[in-house]
């Protein structure tokens, strides 16, 4: 089970960055963290561990260890999305939160204001402050409704 961390998020801007940012920390920096930095910045968006995982080809329990030192170190966020596996995206790339088809899965961040709407009305109609960040919104996009 991956636990949400309350962690400072960070955007970091490359690779030897993110890998300060972890030496910063205490953070050993292993060739299997880099690797996984390296292959999470040229993600197109969130990728699953599996993908990441043939994409290396290294061990996949491995790289679920590494992948939540980065999140614990606030570099790397995990999205649940609907029905599918977790996926993992480079914190400050996704967004002010994401929404979710349950029918195609694809996956896309909302913007601050989309956000910024979606909240006020949700706060309006039931005094919650809603969180978007790691369980995105799920519905049917308008290629599948």
């Amino acid at each position: 089970m991956t636990v949400f961390h309350q962690t400072r998020p960070l955007a970091p801007a490359s690779v030897t960055s993110a890998l300060g940012i972890l030496r910063a920390d205490g953070h050993r920096i292993s060739n299997a963290r880099r690797l996984a930095l390296e292959a999470l910045f040229e993600a197109e968006g969130p990728v699953s561990a599996e993908q990441l995982s043939q994409r290396l080809g290294g061990d996949l329990a491995s790289l679920y260890r590494n992948l939540e030192v980065l999140s614990e170190a606030g570099l790397v966020e995990h999205v649940h999305v609907a029905h599918g596996p977790g996926r993992y995206v480079l914190t400050g790339r996704g967004g002010e939160g994401w929404v979710a088809c349950e029918r195609c899965h694809h996956l896309r961040p909302l913007s601050r204001p989309e956000a910024a709407r979606l909240r006020a009305a949700i706060r309006a109609a039931t005094g919650f402050e809603p969180a978007f960040g790691h369980f995105p919104i799920v519905g049917r996009c308008a290629d599948c409704d």
